[in-house]
């Protein structure tokens, strides 16, 4: 019964952003996201594209995992991450500002081809990851509901990666915005009754969830807080979903869609983290990334509702990933023509390497974010210095920045081998997280500091 009700829940909504994708496709919409009049995306089209896609699968998971193991501190560790879009919308305002039209063109007019391929690296690494870990998150959901079924994993991450490539692959990225829609108005729907059931359940206290120390002690997610402000800044501009979105409508609907979507991401998060911290106030055990764990302590229908919703948050951002994905590979690395089948073929590229990834042994949902968010951090005094400070950055300053923000996310990647384990601090992972956190920026600014003189970086250009 209960599988039968996710199965069917899930499929409806399928069915839903099938029919809500666009019947005809055109350079423009694919590429650029633009109606089928030509027309760019209103402010409340944005609003729900940015938080549906970055209230995603392994975010949900993420924050609940933290809550369970942290308390209130994990979760407001996992929800300062949000803050990306106050940080987010600041930036894109100011490359706007200077006649950019994306990242990449303002790190081309200040670095070269040089500048705009390591971050472009980072970024094809950022949407690897994104398409990786919300299957991930899909097979977990699938194993749960069907432990009978031994290829229910493999088989379910299999079939919703084709079914998310077929209608994205049909219309890119105007069709990842129209589903985003209506996918986002079924998960606050689903979401809402679930989080209603949580908190009007016998027993539930808010005042305790508030303060609970989790089942590992608040310390490390004030840590995790710590280090969630350092990358903040850098976070959203190595995410190719929504820099893309911030270049798609005039100056004022964009400004509006960021603070929007900001205020309503973090209210879900920090509300879906309420089910983790219930679980370890009621002293259940944690099973199966929470999955198990919820299966015991939730009514039947709760349960299946909060399964629905993380199905729901994985398809929108396996659509604007791929989407992303084909824009990257056309319009930025330039190694497949820009035409129909040249952005397909790069989400299918995309699609293939996220699915193979599933069967990699390593399930830890957060250690993928903070990979890339360290890796993001070679930005910072970049963009603190180069576009805040508008001053000229030297290549070499820059390469010296990315570099230590990448051999940063290598050692957090590598922390258990032996040799990289010498060089940290002897702890928990993120008081090793924060050490290396620290580390690159102090790295990245020395650099920049040294290597960047005043200068006009826009170079008289006009705004966008």
């Amino acid at each position: 019964m209960q599988a039968t009700a996710v199965i069917g829940l899930f499929g409806f909504i399928i069915l839903a952003s099938l029919y809500a994708a666009p019947r005809r496709a055109s350079i423009e919409g694919f590429f650029g996201g633009a109606g089928a009049q030509g027309q760019t995306p209103g402010l409340w089209t944005l609003v729900l594209s940015q938080v549906t896609t970055w209230i995603f699968a392994r975010s949900l998971m993420n924050a609940a995992i933290l809550g369970f193991f942290y308390g209130i501190a994990g979760v407001l560790a996992y929800a300062a991450y949000y803050g990306s879009f106050l940080t987010g919308g600041f930036i894109v305002g100011r490359l706007r500002a200077k006649g950019a039209r994306s990242v990449q063109d303002w790190l081309t007019d200040q670095f070269g081809s040089i500048g705009t391929g390591c971050y472009n690296l980072v970024i094809a690494l950022r949407l690897l990851s994104e398409v990786f870990a919300n299957l991930i998150v899909v097979g977990l959901i699938f194993s749960a509901a069907l432990p009978e079924v031994g290829f229910a994993k493999e088989g379910s991450i299999l079939i919703v990666a084709i079914l998310a490539l077929g209608y994205s692959a049909w219309g890119g990225l105007s069709a990842a915005l129209r589903t985003d829609v209506i996918q986002m108005a079924l998960f606050l729907v689903v979401f809402a009754v679930a989080f209603a059931a949580l908190v009007l359940k016998p027993g539930f206290d808010l005042g305790a969830v508030l303060t609970a120390e989790g089942a590992s002690g608040q310390y490390n997610g004030w840590v995790l807080l710590v280090v969630a402000f350092l990358q903040v800044f850098s976070y959203p501009v190595h995410d190719p979903v929504m820099m893309d979105r911030g270049f798609l409508a005039d100056k004022d609907t964009t400004r509006k869609s960021f603070i929007h979507a900001f205020w309503i991401s973090s209210l879900c998060i920090i509300a879906f983290g309420f089910f983790g911290i219930q679980a370890a106030l009621e002293g259940a055990a944690y099973e199966g990334q929470l999955i198990g764990t919820w299966a015991a302590i939730l009514p039947t229908w709760v349960f299946v509702l909060l399964l629905v919703s993380l199905l729901v948050s994985a398809l929108s951002t396996l659509d604007s990933a791929l989407s992303s994905a084909a824009r990257l590979v056309v319009e930025e690395l330039k190694l497949a023509p820009k035409t129909l089948n040249g952005g397909r073929l790069a989400m299918v590229v995309f699609a293939v390497a996220g699915a193979a990834l599933t069967l990699w042994g390593n399930q830890t949902l957060f250690d993928a974010v903070a990979v890339s968010g360290t890796a993001s951090m070679f930005l910072t005094p970049v963009l603190a210095a180069g576009l805040l400070g508008a001053r000229r950055v030297a290549l070499w300053a820059y390469l010296v920045s990315f570099a230590a923000a990448i051999l940063g996310a290598a050692a957090y990647f590598l922390r258990g081998n032996e040799l990289v384990a010498s060089l940290l601090v002897e702890g928990h992972k993120y008081e090793q997280l924060l050490q290396i956190c620290v580390i690159v920026l102090v790295v990245g600014f020395a650099a920049v500091l040294v290597g960047s003189r005043k200068g006009h970086s826009d170079q008289g250009r006009v705004e966008a």
